[in-house]
């Protein structure tokens, strides 16, 4: 389990790494106590350290307790231990060095020195750096000095170039014949590209290796801009570079460069400014980026292949259930049809309910599949859990058998969440599924509910973090079994799609991945908790809802013709078959419809003189679509509801905040003719009124 958070102190508020280990560090095991407890000084300085792009380290106290930031984190190399540990063992091997620098800081005393030889070990052996640094002593609110702050800038680099660059400038002074010759031997031998230029960015000299590089002799190139050798893609990017080399700055980067021939070469560069001149040593990294490049567009190529091969298999299992599904369907209507040409009428109803059957599974599927990819409509709205999984106990206990006890421990003060609510009972008994089949010699399966307020430690902040859930209350819902348990390579898997441990035939692989995408549409989110043996339990985290829930409690369909209504509805519907029957639904229940095939036609039709009560609109329409319609109905009509009728999520974008303030609903399709009937009726009332 991941150790519980500190508490964040308000005065860090920065956002780099260094602040966050800050932030998590153990303080009350250091002679600085607890970060609460810390002293305005010590606050103010920590906050200097760390929101300074500067490599900076504060030591606090007697004990000099470092407290650094990411930049100084660079310098320590290797010695990722330093943060709360004493000044002087963080820089054991050098003390003897810094210590009397320290110890006139902490006397009072401000320090600045500039390229200072110090042997430090940081990458396990010891090594020669050189630092321009300073030692600045801080003061408490008494003027009392409390610690000191080192500001630093490893300059070893910069030192060790200077240092060469002064040697090869002594050089053209001396006349030492074989100082001299070494230079030469070094300048006319070496395979990497030796350019000296002014800041202006004239060549001065170049080595034979230019020339064996990109082709120009020295004639060619002394006096030349080394502008004019550059890819013509380059140059925007050189001004920059010339000005922090105008600046003394070390700069290195990578350059394509115009080959005599007409081809790009790649050269690596690193330049570095003195005396007025710039020397800089280029390597040729032509080759090397070829590689590189054939090697990304070989696992491009090795990714796509994969890729290809997954939706093959994706795209053959949902054909081969479909095309079952479909089957289920085709046959009973034919034999309908026969039997209906024959006059026996008694097998249809079973022929009927065997196609609707079929028709639900293939809904279902698309539900699932729509739930992983994160686009199925969702009829978000409060929702009482706990009276949800009460209404649900049923036909768990139905499911889960005789051999396996079922315990449900859902306490009536429960917050509301904002979710949907089939979609909740749907993923509560998808897990109860799979702990049924993780118990085939029987065990108990508990399901709980919890509240968990903003802050409490029953879902650390680091945890709360990682699972991406919002900040603020929580309702927790857990399904836990006593199963054989998930491995951790299982685990990892779990949410992916069609992944199952079970038998071909016995599952699709899409129960999991489905709940973690409604958890994720739903702004929660689902983890899962197990161990080889010890069963398995599965946290389903919703944000609270401030607003209380609603039964939205249905009763059947009547398959009486209801009597006539005053109310008008318009149906707006591109899919003629849908748009028919749903119109001769709405006409059986006594309404007055019309109906329109385009978001064109629809608002032609509302800009008339008939005043409709209730607008019902597909979301995918050609021209207008859905909502933009319905926008045009509220304007036109202010009083006017509307359903709206969608089976992808990314079409209806729809917020269900929106919804509700525009009393607007939405209804899922494939829909049974059910649950459009108890819609309508919710929506406009079941007595006949205006």
């Amino acid at each position: 389990m991941t150790a519980p958070l500190l508490p964040h102190s308000s005065f860090l508020k920065t956002d780099s790494e260094m602040g966050e280990r800050v932030r998590r560090h153990d303080w009350a095991a250091t002679p600085l106590g607890p970060m609460d407890a810390w002293p305005e000084a010590l606050r103010v300085a920590a906050q200097m350290v760390l929101a300074s792009k500067f490599p900076k380290c504060l030591a606090w106290g007697p004990q000099m307790t470092s407290i650094y930031n990411d930049a100084f984190g660079i310098i320590l190399g290797g010695k990722r231990y330093a943060l709360g540990r004493p000044f002087y063992e963080v820089w054991a091997e050098a003390w003897d060095t810094l210590g009397p620098i320290a110890e006139r800081a902490l006397a009072g005393e401000s320090l600045f020195l500039e390229d200072f030889p110090v042997t430090v070990r940081r990458h396990g052996y010891d090594e020669q750096a050189y630092f321009t640094f300073c030692y600045s002593p801080v003061c408490d609110g008494a003027g009392k000095v409390q610690g000191f702050m080192d500001t630093v800038v490893e300059t070893t680099s910069k030192f060790l170039a200077h240092q060469r660059l002064q040697e090869l400038a002594a050089s053209l002074d001396q006349q030492v014949a074989d100082r001299t010759a070494d230079r030469n031997r070094l300048w006319l031998l070496s395979d990497a590209m030796l350019v000296v230029t002014r800041l202006d960015g004239t060549i001065a000299a170049v080595n034979p290796a230019w020339q064996a590089t990109l082709g120009y002799s020295e004639d060619e190139t002394i006096g030349q801009r080394l502008l004019s050798f550059l890819h013509a893609d380059e140059p925007e990017r050189v001004p920059g570079d010339v000005q922090r080399l105008a600046e003394a700055v070390r700069h290195q980067g990578t350059l394509r460069f115009r080959h005599r021939s007409g081809a790009d070469r790649w050269i690596d560069w690193t330049a570095v400014p003195g005396d007025g001149f710039v020397q800089a040593v280029g390597r040729d990294v032509t080759d090397e980026r070829v590689r590189t490049e054939a090697l990304l567009q070989s696992q491009e190529r090795v990714r796509h292949s994969q890729k290809m091969e997954a939706i093959g298999q994706l795209t053959g299992g949902i054909a081969h259930d479909f095309n079952n599904m479909l089957q289920g369907v085709v046959l009973p209507l034919q034999l309908i049809g026969q039997r209906h040409a024959r006059g026996q009428l008694d097998d249809i109803p079973r022929y009927v309910e065997a196609g609707l059957s079929s028709a639900r599974r293939a809904a279902a599927l698309t539900q699932r599949l729509l739930a992983f990819s994160r686009r199925q409509p969702l009829d978000v709205r409060p929702v009482d859990v706990a009276g949800s999984i009460r209404d649900l106990e049923p036909m768990l206990r139905n499911t889960c058998g005789e051999n396996i006890e079922l315990a449900v421990d859902i306490p009536a003060e429960l917050w509301p969440v904002l979710t949907d609510a089939h979609q909740l009972e749907s993923a509560v008994l998808n897990l109860a599924i799979n702990a049924r089949d993780a118990m085939p010699d029987g065990g108990e399966l508990r399901i709980s509910g919890t509240n968990l307020p903003a802050g409490s430690q029953a879902l650390p902040a680091a945890e709360r973090e990682a699972l991406g859930l919002p900040a603020g209350d929580l309702v927790v819902v857990r399904v836990c079994d006593t199963g054989h348990g998930m491995s951790r390579e299982v685990m990892d898997l779990a949410f992916d799609p069609f992944f199952t441990t079970k038998p071909i035939g016995q599952g699709t692989g899409l129960g999991l991945s489905m709940i973690y995408g409604y958890m994720r549409q739903s702004g929660g989110a689902v983890a899962l908790d197990s161990a080889v043996g010890s069963g398995t339990c599965a946290s389903l985290y919703f944000p609270r809802s401030l607003e209380r829930a609603v039964d939205g409690a249905a009763g059947g369909l009547d398959s009486a013709e209801g009597g006539k209504r005053p109310d008008s509805i318009l149906v707006v519907e591109d899919d003629a078959t849908v748009r028919e029957f749903v119109c001769e639904l709405l006409r059986d229940l006594g309404f007055q419809v019309m109906s329109a095939a385009s978001g064109a036609e629809g608002m032609a039709m509302l800009s008339g003189a008939i005043h409709f009560d209730l607008l019902v609109s597909d979301v995918g329409l050609p021209g207008p679509n859905g909502r933009q319609v319905a926008d045009y109905a509220r304007e036109r009509l202010p009083h006017i509801l509307v359903l709206l009728m969608t089976g992808y999520a990314e079409q209806a974008a729809m917020d269900p905040g929106f919804l509700a303030a525009h009393r607007m609903e939405l209804i899922v399709k494939p829909f049974d003719a059910q649950a459009l009937v108890h819609k309508v009726l919710d929506m406009v009332g079941t007595a006949p009124g205006p």
